[in-house]
Formats: structure tokens, sequence, C-alpha cells
């Protein structure tokens, strides 16, 4: 394929960095946006007179658009009916957080790719985030040794913003997400530094709170996953979106040495500075530096510390032919993300450790080809899991009048 590849987008609202990544970069374009909401109407003053076509419905989105390949910024938990029908179509999928709900939908899903001649691409736009993409280069250099043990952290107090991102509905799918269900911007990065799949894993959970109460949300608010990896080596991921602060953090622990990125947020430049301490440097002497921005210049003040440009810069560059293009495809998407899924399997069994099985192997996807088990009543069926090991918590009418109140004086 010669560039520029024809992007379309579905979600308005996430998707706007992907957008403006097509207005950026020669070789892709802008050609059409799908959104189900008034946002559309937005995106029309924004863009009408640059060529791109809008849809409110999907299906002809996907059959009138001139497109090569679609974004699916929709909501996280929906994204593998839009994914497969892509891929039907003859389509290139790179799609937001979060791969799957369901085993189900993984099987699914993976059959959908094998039988395309298409890209599928995750955008775990953590992996690409400047001390992350530092780590996994130098740890693949060699520089710290044999891989023993990392940690990962994503802790986001998102009380604040509640009310717009669920919109004060109880059902919202974030308002029904288990504690350990966000996990692949934790787990993700580490994974990647590694090139290791998880084996098994335990999962645990911080007790339900006041906060969350105060959000509408079900689920605890923090999450732990303790993952043994392939080679026996192990990680912890925490994460959560009911924490009192925030914090972004990577660790990762050889037989030769520790990469860490920095801690304290951003005061002390967070996922943007890197520090090196190596066991041959006797010394002991810590190095701290700022890895030089790997993307286009014009994607260098993109959100989420440039990274959301580097993941659409290297899915164009693998539809172009580039095979040293970094993208994550659906075997390390499900890698990502099923550790997170059996954790919280094992919260509900007390943090019993489970096995994560690997969905490459077709007789193993047989095993879960019809299993919908979920918190989200719309597809979980007879196999509906509580959003809280103890039982969902009661949370009165009147938490969700006080969130559609700040949602309609909001600014």
């Amino acid at each position: 394929m010669k560039a520029p590849v024809k992007i379309g987008v579905l979600g308005a609202k996430r998707g706007q960095d992907m957008m403006r990544f097509c207005m950026s970069c020669g070789d892709a374009v802008l050609t059409a946006i799908c959104d189900f909401s008034p946002r559309l109407e937005d995106m029309k003053k924004e863009y009408e007179e640059k060529g791109v076509a809008f849809y409110k419905e999907f299906d002809e989105f996907l059959e009138q658009a001139n497109m090569d390949a679609v974004v699916l910024a929709n909501y996280a938990n929906d994204h593998v009916p839009f994914a497969i029908k892509c891929l039907k179509a003859g389509k290139h999928v790179i799609s937001e957080v979060l791969p799957i709900e369901t085993l189900k939908e993984a099987v699914e899903l993976i059959e959908a790719v094998e039988s395309s001649d298409k890209i599928y691409a995750y955008a775990e736009n953590y992996c690409f985030m400047p001390a992350p993409l530092e780590m996994r280069r130098l740890y693949r250099e060699g520089k710290i040794g044999r891989f023993e043990y990392g940690e990962g952290e994503y802790m986001h107090n998102c009380e604040p913003d509640w009310a717009p991102l669920t919109l004060a509905n109880p059902m919202h799918w974030r308002n029904r997400m288990y504690s350990t269900y966000y996990c692949t911007h934790s787990i993700g990065p580490l994974l990647s530094i590694t090139g290791e799949r998880p084996v098994s894993v335990s999962g645990f959970e911080v007790p339900f709170n006041d906060r969350m109460r105060r959000m509408g949300a079900l689920a605890g608010p923090i999450g732990m996953e303790i993952i043994t990896l392939e080679s026996g080596a192990l990680l912890k991921s925490i994460h959560g979106v009911g924490p009192s602060e925030n914090s972004i953090w990577y660790s990762v622990y050889g037989s030769e040495g520790r990469l860490e990125s920095a801690r304290e947020d951003a005061e002390n430049g967070a996922v943007d500075t890197i520090y090196v301490n190596l066991t041959q440097n006797k010394k002991k002497d810590l190095t701290s530096y700022q890895p030089a921005y790997s993307g286009e210049e014009a994607g260098k003040n993109s959100n989420h510390n440039g990274a959301d440009h580097l993941v659409m810069q290297h899915f164009v560059k693998k539809i172009l032919g580039d095979e040293t293009a970094m993208v994550i495809d659906v075997y390390r998407a499900l890698d990502m993300f099923l550790p997170g899924f059996f954790a919280y399997r094992s919260i509900l069994e007390g943090g019993k450790p489970m096995a994560i099985p690997d969905f490459r192997d077709p007789a193993v996807r047989e095993q879960y080809r019809n299993d919908t088990a979920c918190t989200n009543p719309l597809k979980a069926g007879n196999m509906l899991l509580p959003v809280s090991p103890g039982g969902d918590p009661e949370i009165p009418d009147s938490v969700y009048a006080i969130l559609r109140e700040k949602l309609e004086h909001k600014d």
C-alpha cells in the first residue's frame, strides 16, 4: 500500500487525538468520523471543510466511507463487535483500551484476526511513553541482564471527572467495571519491556470506600495483580480509579541492575524521566535522563507524553509494510488484559492463584468459546458476576441525582 493511509475514526471524544495525528502526518489522512452522540456536530465544525465525511450509523460508515483503516475509540467494553465487522470488511483495525470484555469475545476476535489479512493493533499507549519505551530498549540490549521482577502502577483519582465520564448513569460500563478490569496501563508496559507471557495470577483489591460511593461506582477503588511469567519472574501491577492521589510509575529489576521511571508525578518528570542503576557500575552512581522522543516532531506534544502520536505512527508504518514498526498484536493485547480478568476471578475465590490461558492455542480457546462471564448484564446472560466480591453495594438514587446536577452545571 502507498501513503497516505486513509483512516476513519469511531468515537469523536477519545478519537480526537487520532484525528489530530492524521492531520499532522503525511503518511495518513482522516477521511471519516462516526459518532453516536451530538458530539458529531462539533466535529463537523472542525473538519467538514477538510474533506471529512460524517456518519451517525456505524454500518453506513463502514460501507460508504473511503478508508483503509479504522480507529476504535468507542466505549472500552464494546470494541470487539466493531473490530470484527471492520476486519470482515477488509479494514485494518487499531483498538483503544480495552481489547475485550468476555472470553467468548476473545475467541471471536482472535479468529476474526486470523481469518483476515489485515492488521489488528492494540493502542496501549502507556507502552509508548518515554520511560517504558526506553526501559524496553535498554532491557532488550541486555543492560540489566535476566529479568527477575517488575512493578507497574496506574493510580488515577477519577472522582473530579466521574460525572461527565459516566453521564451519571448507574449502568454505565465504568460504574459496573470490576476493580482489576482497567489493567493494561499498568501491566502492558511491563510485558512490552520483557516480551514474556503471563502464566498465572493472584488478585487482590482495596475494599469499597466512600469515594467510590460518591462516584456511583460499585467496585473496589484499587485492584492488584501478582503475576508469574513463563520464566518464573514476577510482576506486581496496581491500578484503580478510586485512590486519593494519582501516580504512573514503572520499575524493572534484572540480574544486573534496575530501571525505573520517576516517582511523585510530573514534578520529577514522571514517565518522561528514567533512572538507570547498573550492577556493573561499581560506584553505584544513579544515572537519570529524559529519553529523546522517538516519533515525529509533530507528535512530541501530543497527549499522554507524545504516546498517542507514536501509537498511530507505528500502526500506519505497519500498514505501509515497515516490519520494524512496534505494534501490539491481538495475542499480546490479551496477554496484557487476561491477568486482570483472571485476577478478579482470583479475588472472588479469596486470592486463589489462577492459571492464565494462552489463546494462541485453538484447543485452549475452545474451552472458552461460550464463556460470557463478566459484570455487564447485557453480555453475561446467566454468567453475570458481581462487581464487588461481597455483593454489589447499594448506592442510593440521590448519589446519581447529585452527579446529574454536576453535569448540568458543568461549563
